[in-house]
């Protein structure tokens, strides 16, 4: 008889307030994936677990905060999990960057797996402190790390995400030293809020996770979609995209913001509709080229007559910080 995976929980870095906690992650089968497999058949292997987790499903978790503080939640039918409460005093648990450290773990009694950490598993949730300026909400996918969205049938996207592990993917060069400036902003002693988005679903959170530290980037909340919500869209629904950007906007509505995406795809007509929905909040707007020539003409010509707040298309970072300081964007 086959011995059963050990249990785990999987927590994504999100967001809050000083009055709101909120956060997600999965429980899952521990699958072993190693991050910096080499070699075709381990690489294979490796997406395959990514894509085919065993979930645990409807069970209960509960969260535990420094103060000691006990909030419970259960697990959907994929092993999704999310806390939204309403607290008081959040921001006096973070540290000096706006961190706030939590524990989750396995609430159910009659579990009688083997649950690896001592079940206790760690988790973070960032609420942008005083020292914060603006905030920058950027997309991954060939705005920080060549992917190839702009590839026929996306073959490259295919290429990059199964048979390559994330030692090997290469970030858009000079991107991880663009984003400490404008992490550390005008002054260059702010802190910043960096929010990471994209299109990818979360079997790959952990990827992005590794890639974003082996290459330097600042620490931010990464937020993904479900596969769930890929087939469930309907003609005419936001792009999940979209809703998580908004989501941002509306937890921080005195925060300004600078948007960063890439010219491939649909980053473009998402935050020009962003901005005007959001006049007040959204600062700059900062688009990566893409070589793709139509894609390319189309862009410019959506931006040509647009002059409610700056835009650039980006051949380089350095073109990028020398437009963000004369913006004073950065020091």
């Amino acid at each position: 008889m086959f011995k059963k995976d050990s249990l785990q929980v999987i927590t994504f870095q999100s967001y809050g307030t000083d009055t709101h906690f909120y956060m997600r992650g999965r429980a899952l089968e521990d699958e072993t994936i190693n991050l910096e497999q080499k070699g075709l058949f381990g690489l294979l292997i490796n997406s395959f677990k990514r894509f085919e987790s065993d979930e645990i499903k409807h069970t209960e978790l509960k969260i535990t905060l420094p103060n000691g503080t006990i909030l419970k939640t259960t697990t959907d039918d994929h092993g999704y999990f999310k806390i939204d409460a309403q607290l008081e005093g959040l921001s006096a648990l973070t540290n000096d960057d706006g961190w706030l450290s939590f524990e989750v773990a396995y609430d159910d009694v009659n579990i009688k797996r083997s649950i690896q950490n001592s079940n206790r598993f760690p988790g973070e949730l960032l609420i942008p402190g005083i020292k914060a300026e603006y905030g920058v909400i950027s997309d991954i996918d060939d705005t920080i790390i060549h992917t190839g969205v702009v590839s026929t049938l996306k073959w490259k996207v295919l290429i990059n995400s199964i048979f390559k592990s994330a030692t090997s993917r290469i970030p858009l060069e000079g991107a991880a030293d663009f984003y400490h400036k404008l992490h550390r902003g005008s002054s260059g002693k702010h802190a910043n809020p960096i929010f990471y988005v994209s299109h990818s679903p979360w079997n790959l959170y952990r990827y992005l996770e590794f890639f974003l530290k082996q290459n330097t980037f600042p620490k931010g909340p990464i937020l993904l979609r479900s596969f769930k919500d890929i087939f469930k869209k309907k003609s005419g629904d936001r792009p999940q995209k979209h809703i998580e950007i908004i989501n941002i906007l509306k937890a921080y509505p005195k925060f300004k913001f600078i948007l960063i995406g890439d010219s491939g795809e649909h980053d473009a007509d998402i935050y020009i509709e962003i901005a005007d929905e959001f006049p007040t909040q959204v600062t700059a707007i900062y688009l990566r080229s893409v070589k793709h020539r139509k894609k390319m003409l189309r862009i410019r010509a959506l931006f040509k007559n647009y002059d409610q707040i700056p835009v650039l298309l980006v051949e380089s970072s350095d073109e990028a910080i020398e437009h963000a300081r004369e913006h004073s964007f950065i020091a």
